[in-house]
């Protein structure tokens, strides 16, 4: 009897990435890797790579917990996913990262860029209308997890400091500064002016490669001086800091463990964020076939290139789990010791087991009883550990701080090629429009920024 090639795993509702309407979709297993199968009508076929791990797809199900939702939705549930954003009743995840996009305006123009910015383009939102925004998310919310001020380029923004003011008058626990450094670097008081808004303060920043080819190619530019100058004045003051690294395949997927490495001496470096290209927005310098890079890959490579993490350091995070992965160690006096892989995973998945389990493990629990018990805080103001540690149990480790923790994520945003509906329902990322809604930044790159809105109220016509 006839045997297909492949072996059928799963259907999903995807879009076509021509047109961006909805179609069916198969995720099968072939040749170790898991491909997405799915035609359009008017487009054709299409074959995508979505995962070149089996075992890791499959085990992310078991990372799935129980939906928490915003305390306010935005919009009514009428033309479907992913037309209705947002947040609309539809969805099932609460808004973990809001991001705020305080300015169009950037200054550079950097050949990657999901929200097309550039020194031209569009205009600063105003104080107030930034003051609403940021209300909005207070309202959906109460008390937000993380707001990220972004842009454009935030720190061009003419009432910057004023924004960061209201920000921090609200009850958001952390506080966010997506930069791409250039301020900081040129003038050490600003990142001096910057720390006086910790504790619950962190520095988001673009750090790319170390590789002129590299940096020109996504940024436009060799940013290689401006990104160690600005990490130089961060270490000055040891303001929490995040390195965002923007991935293509055989462009800086080499430099992997070499940035993870770096970030680890730094002073102020709190950990590696990882981000495969969005196929949205400006992206120029890109090819799809050879340039898309997906999450698993990403896992795999630092696991290749890191001697720090084996496979159960790096694992799904429960509020996302197809798009997100987390990886946390604790530093201290230059050992790095990784945490993450001493976690019950049902513990993840029920609020009422809310502690780390080391007694499966008698050496791991005395090196743990050994670090909890000598670790000192180099900033007594800092958030404890224990609050810090997102989607993990609670830690009792009241000696130490966010200085001793070093993150790794891997943040994946989906995009028309490997759109899973399923996905993009848990999505827990969010931007703030200028209607005031809340947003997946997966569809609103796709779908709700400026230029695209035209499109898609079509798509919603069609749709009905």
């Amino acid at each position: 009897m006839p045997t297909r090639k492949y072996t059928y795993y799963d259907y999903t509702i995807s879009l076509c990435p021509e047109c961006l309407k909805r179609i069916d979709a198969k995720i099968v297993f072939e040749d170790e890797n898991v491909y997405m199968l799915k035609r359009c009508p008017e487009h054709g076929s299409s074959k995508v790579l979505i995962a070149d791990d089996i075992d890791y797809y499959k085990n992310i199900r078991n990372y799935n917990k129980p939906s928490e939702t915003p305390y306010r939705f935005n919009t009514k549930t009428h033309f479907g996913c992913p037309y209705d954003c947002g947040l609309c009743p539809d969805h099932e995840q609460h808004s973990c990262l809001t991001i705020v996009e305080i300015t169009d305006r950037c200054n550079l123009t950097c050949p990657t860029c999901y929200a097309g910015s550039s020194p031209h383009y569009g205009r600063h939102r105003t104080l107030e209308e930034v003051k609403i925004m940021l209300d909005t998310i207070v309202e959906n919310e109460k008390e937000p997890d993380v707001v990220q001020i972004s842009g454009g380029e935030p720190t061009l923004h003419p009432q910057f400091f004023e924004i960061l003011d209201y920000a921090k008058s609200l009850p958001i626990k952390h506080l966010m500064l997506n930069t791409n450094g250039f301020e900081i670097a040129k003038d050490p008081a600003f990142a001096e002016k910057l720390k006086t808004y910790t504790p619950d303060f962190e520095i988001y920043l673009q750090f790319d490669s170390f590789k002129e080819e590299a940096l020109i190619a996504l940024r436009g530019a060799n940013l290689r001086k401006i990104r160690e100058k600005a990490i130089e004045n961060l270490n000055r003051v040891n303001l929490s800091t995040t390195l965002v690294v923007t991935l293509q395949k055989g462009l800086n997927d080499d430099e992997i463990g070499e940035i993870i490495s770096y970030g680890l001496q730094q002073q102020c470096v709190r950990g590696v964020t990882f981000q495969p290209t969005q196929i949205a927005g400006r992206l120029e310098n890109f090819d799809t076939n050879a340039n898309r890079i997906t999450l698993t890959e990403v896992r795999r490579k630092i696991l290749e290139q890191s001697p720090i993490f084996k496979p159960d350091d790096l694992i799904p995070v429960p509020c996302n789990p197809d798009a997100l992965v987390m990886g946390y160690v604790l530093k201290l006096d230059g050992n790095y010791l990784p945490l993450t892989r001493y976690i019950n995973p049902a513990d993840l998945l029920d609020n009422s087991k809310n502690t780390i389990v080391y007694e499966q493990d008698k050496d791991l629990h005395n090196r743990m009883f050994e670090i909890f018990s000598t670790g000192t805080s180099t900033d007594q103001a800092s958030t404890k550990l224990n609050s810090l540690l997102c989607c993990l149990p609670f830690v009792e480790a009241p000696q130490l701080s966010y200085d001793n923790l070093f993150r790794i994520i891997i943040m994946q945003f989906i995009d028309a090629h490997n759109f899973d509906v399923r996905a993009i329902k848990k999505s827990c990322v969010h931007i703030v429009n200028k209607d005031n809604k809340i947003i997946p930044f997966e569809t609103m790159n796709l779908f709700y920024r400026d230029d695209k809105i035209n499109h898609l109220k079509q798509l919603q016509l069609m749709s009905l």
